[in-house]
């Protein structure tokens, strides 16, 4: 007897698909590019004020900065190390933080009500603890999907440049 076949799997309308297609990476380019500048800005909403030659085990455990640290860096810091050390690790943390990790992540601290929502999850990765999307955003498409088809030149067919537009230049 023939299993039936399953219908694609459609988020934000784009079909999940393995492997993934240009589209759903192009998606989770976009929406890991809005998780991270939200970690950072509120890791300097919580940290602009911090000297950076303080010393890391002068800052309290149970303080939002520390639990934010943790949750990126998945570790704690003692004596020796200052602030701009771990304010230094931290960033770079982020910045290099691959898409399943940031995912995981960013679910667990949005349910901490440690961030905010983004506009869209990442698409491809297990559901994870918590949607950190804004609710009603999953009925909407991904706004890869209102970017034209462009040329290596960065033009439409009708002869308009998008270069800027797509590549965020």
């Amino acid at each position: 007897m023939k299993k039936a076949k399953k219908s694609p799997k459609v988020q934000y309308g784009i079909e999940i698909t393995k492997p993934w297609s240009k589209e759903m990476y192009d998606h989770n380019d976009i929406v890991s590019d809005e998780m991270k500048k939200n970690i950072i800005m509120i890791w300097y909403d919580l940290t602009y004020r911090i000297n950076p030659n303080l010393d890391w085990s002068e800052i309290e455990e149970d303080t939002n900065i520390v639990k934010l640290q943790k949750g990126i860096c998945y570790s704690g810091y003692g004596d020796g190390y200052t602030f701009g050390d771990v304010d230094k690790e931290f960033r770079s943390e982020v910045e290099n933080m691959p898409n399943w990790q940031l995912h995981e992540t960013y679910s667990y601290l949005t349910s901490k009500s440690m961030l905010p929502k983004t506009s869209f999850m990442l698409i491809g990765f297990e559901w994870h603890e918590f949607d950190y999307h804004i609710i009603g955003s999953q009925e909407m498409d991904s706004p890869i999907l209102n970017i034209p088809e462009l040329d290596s030149a960065g033009f439409d067919s009708n002869g308009v440049n998008h270069y800027n537009e797509k590549y965020n230049v």
